[in-house]
């Protein structure tokens, strides 16, 4: 990380995980071993968890964000929440275009880029994923597909919005998986995305965006992957789940 250019995040992503009395006390436990923390601390949970994370972080370190939104701001369009309902709410942040979105509900990198921009006309902070299949890896093809996955998502943003927006690199094949891409890869896929982020506006702008490693990142290589200048934090799934663990990715990234 380079924190004189750029902030370090760690994101929870909790997917369809706890009820609203165990967020509150994984909140409740987690809170005090973030206080302090030398990076932000976000927190995306299920929508039925929001105004319980939300009140349970009040006076904390921890920001909260949601899983997924819509692109329209209202509509007939059943089981979807808009991005002006989370942020109604008081939710700061929304993740976008995460790998399991896109393989099992249909997303595609032009549905991604739609509702990016609505993400960011409602106020909010966009974590948006981008990542390559295990064949598309085998095949050589990673930087093709994460750099036009970037640009297609990017598209219409101006150098003003990418203030609101994080980029998560999350290699599909190392989600849920145990795998993990080496440090090394981690680096190398986060320092293309920036290449391309700069050809697509300029080096102050790439200089300047968190990009954050995701995909099975945990307290034992925590140190390791946050330690790479490309890699600003993490996108945390597993781990997020276990207070301990997720403070200790937090420490992490914090150094």
């Amino acid at each position: 990380m380079n924190k004189a250019l750029r902030k370090a995040v760690i994101a929870g992503n909790w997917k369809m995980n706890k009820t609203r009395p165990e967020a509150k006390a994984l909140i409740g436990e987690l809170a005090p071993l973030v206080k302090g923390a030398g990076c932000d601390v976000v927190i995306c949970v299920p929508y039925t968890n929001l105004e319980t994370a939300l009140e349970a972080t009040r006076g904390t370190d921890i920001k909260v964000g949601a899983e997924n939104c819509h692109w329209a701001p209202s509509g007939a369009f059943t089981g979807e929440i808009s991005a002006e309902m989370l942020a109604e709410l008081g939710v700061e942040y929304v993740i976008v275009g995460h790998s399991e979105r896109r393989q099992y509900f249909g997303e595609t990198d032009e549905t991604v880029n739609k509702r990016t921009r609505a993400a960011l006309d409602a106020g909010l902070k966009v974590i948006l994923c981008v990542g390559e299949l295990l064949h598309q890896r085998e095949a050589g093809i990673t930087e093709e597909v994460v750099g036009l996955q970037t640009k297609i998502a990017l598209a219409g943003m101006t150098k003003e919005d990418l203030k609101n927006i994080i980029i998560a690199y999350e290699p599909v094949w190392a989600i849920g998986t145990g795998k993990t891409a080496t440090a090394a890869q981690a680096n190398e896929v986060n320092h293309y995305i920036r290449t391309v982020v700069q050809k697509l506006y300029d080096k102050a702008a790439a200089d300047a965006m968190t990009i954050q490693y995701g995909g099975s990142m945990n307290a034992a290589n925590a140190d390791e992957l946050t330690a790479q200048p490309d890699v600003d934090g993490g996108l945390i799934g597993g781990a997020s789940l276990k207070a301990a663990d997720f403070a200790a990715i937090v420490k992490a990234a914090g150094r």
